[in-house]
């Protein structure tokens, strides 16, 4: 009966947004109400879990930490937004959508340069949101609807998440597990490179989409060279390297070498002459070209890294509440850097980063609710021991069965708190108490735990509410979500059968 209950919120989610199509806002305080309810009544929340601090003060916990988060998030959609608005309005697409094009006139090909390697590049430099919030936006700039980008994006970026920020969700299971990183990280990539494919095969039917016959008929090929370029480079790098480099070096490689490829096999692109030279077209890029390069000296120059995250920002309130930011080196100020810094070398004045701006927090108003409202769900059933109901009684159910399983859990993990990080450092010693209980490797489980956390990803509602903002398309988060959840649970699935049989 407890973990009936626990479940009902997020039940109560996926039936507003899915079967009734009804905005994340809108699911996501409906959601909220019936977990406060929940909490209050017949977990005890502030009566019995967190015994001592009462009621009130354990609902205003649970919340500040959900402001603290939303805040964090809205730092990351608000400069990808105005990234957005800036090169909207200044034709810097148009210029960028004619060089790819010039590689290849296949839409199949295009979304794989953007929603596979473009996007798993920024969740291996970067993480947190920042692969949908900027590749989305290209893909529309490349002529995909916005349903079909962000969709594309969420899909492709999933494979890399395990290792996504420069290795960041492996620290948790680390401190948790007490097994080293390159072991958690090949037996992690080894999962992700057996299936990532998958992925790549949803993403690429879905891009051909109204292709002409003869797209129809080919490609696939290129496709499958297309995952291999990424995922070869991906297991090699987290067998000798371990977690910090698999997706970003991966990315960087495989991208390289398909660009080549398609460069090598001439004739798919537009034969049409070229409106501009290359000068133009790099000052066109200026922004993403800072970012990256902000990007890739925070997160590999040690010297840079440990100077910037001196800057520590965190509070905490009594019952365990806390959260923390380190400004400086948040992906966040990155992209905001990349903002003002791409449009004042491409010459932009301040009326045009100011208008962008503008338009940018124009857009936000409902994307907070929605982030608050989420977010708030997913603190109360932490703190409230929801959460911790939901896997004991799946842990109770399944026995031996639980190599199955464990990928789930940790797709219920990232789905609940929005990041792979947080399902991760939530469920890590529940996974490997399971296993020890049932005789299982832990190290195992801990892996099918990190890759879950990874598909997570694909339908997580803060991530769909972050992307869905950059696209124009608040409101309509539940479209997106009956998009990709088929995609995740086929992953997830065959996640599950790999760790069983592994196992």
């Amino acid at each position: 009966m407890p973990a009936l209950l626990a479940l009902s919120p997020i039940l109560l989610i996926l039936g507003l947004m899915i079967g009734l199509r009804q905005s994340a806002a809108l699911a996501g305080l409906a959601g909220l109400a019936l977990t406060l309810a929940i909490a209050l009544g017949p977990f005890g929340y502030g009566r019995v879990t967190l015994a001592g601090i009462g009621p009130s003060l354990a609902v205003t916990g649970a919340f500040a930490e959900a402001l603290f988060t939303a805040v964090t998030i809205l730092w990351i959609i608000f400069p990808a937004l105005c990234i957005y608005e800036l090169q909207l309005r200044s034709g810097a697409f148009d210029l960028l959508r004619e060089a790819l094009t010039r590689l290849s006139n296949d839409r199949r090909m295009l979304a794989i340069l953007a929603a596979w390697f473009f996007a798993l590049f920024l969740e291996g430099a970067a993480g947190f949101g920042t692969p949908v919030a900027l590749a989305a936006p290209i893909l529309v700039g490349l002529g995909f609807s916005p349903v079909r980008a962000l969709t594309l994006v969420l899909i492709g970026h999933a494979a890399g998440v395990s290792f996504g920020a420069i290795g960041t969700p492996v620290l948790p299971q680390i401190a948790a597990t007490g097994l080293t990183g390159l072991e958690l990280a090949r037996a992690t990539a080894l999962l992700h490179g057996t299936l990532g494919w998958i992925l790549l095969a949803f993403m690429f039917r879905l891009a051909g989409d109204g292709a002409d016959g003869a797209q129809r008929a080919s490609g696939w090929a290129r496709a499958a060279a297309a995952a291999g370029l990424f995922l070869l480079p991906f297991m090699a790098l987290a067998y000798f390297a371990g977690p910090e480099l698999p997706t970003i070096g991966g990315a960087l490689i495989g991208g390289l070498a398909f660009v080549a490829m398609l460069r090598r096999q001439g004739g798919h692109g537009s034969d049409a002459a070229p409106t501009s030279g290359v000068i133009a077209l790099v000052r066109a890029g200026l922004p993403y070209l800072v970012l990256l390069t902000l990007i890739l000296l925070t997160r590999l120059v040690p010297s840079l890294q440990e100077a910037l995250r001196t800057l520590d920002w965190s509070w905490t309130l009594p019952g365990g509440f806390a959260g923390g930011i380190q400004p400086l080196y948040h992906p966040g100020t990155m992209l905001m850097i990349g903002f003002v810094g791409g449009a004042l070398l491409q010459g932009r004045g301040a009326g045009e980063i100011g208008g962008a701006a503008l338009r940018a927090a124009g857009r936000l108003p409902q994307v907070i609710l929605a982030l608050t409202a989420m977010l708030a769900l997913a603190r109360l059933m932490v703190h409230a021991g929801m959460i911790e109901a939901l896997s004991g009684a799946a842990a109770g159910t399944f026995g031996g069965a639980w190599p199955f399983v464990a990928p789930a859990v940790g797709v219920l993990g990232t789905f609940v708190t929005g990041s792979a990080t947080a399902s991760n450092i939530l469920l890590t010693d529940f996974q490997a108490a399971t296993a020890q209980a049932l005789g299982l490797p832990v190290l195992g489980m801990a892996a099918a735990q990190s890759f879950g956390a990874a598909v997570g990803n694909i339908v997580c509602p803060h991530n769909i509410v972050a992307g869905a903002a950059t696209v124009g398309l608040v409101g309509r988060e539940g479209e997106i979500l009956r998009h990709t959840i088929a995609a995740c649970v086929v992953y997830a699935a065959a996640g599950g059968v790999l760790v069983f049989l592994l196992a």
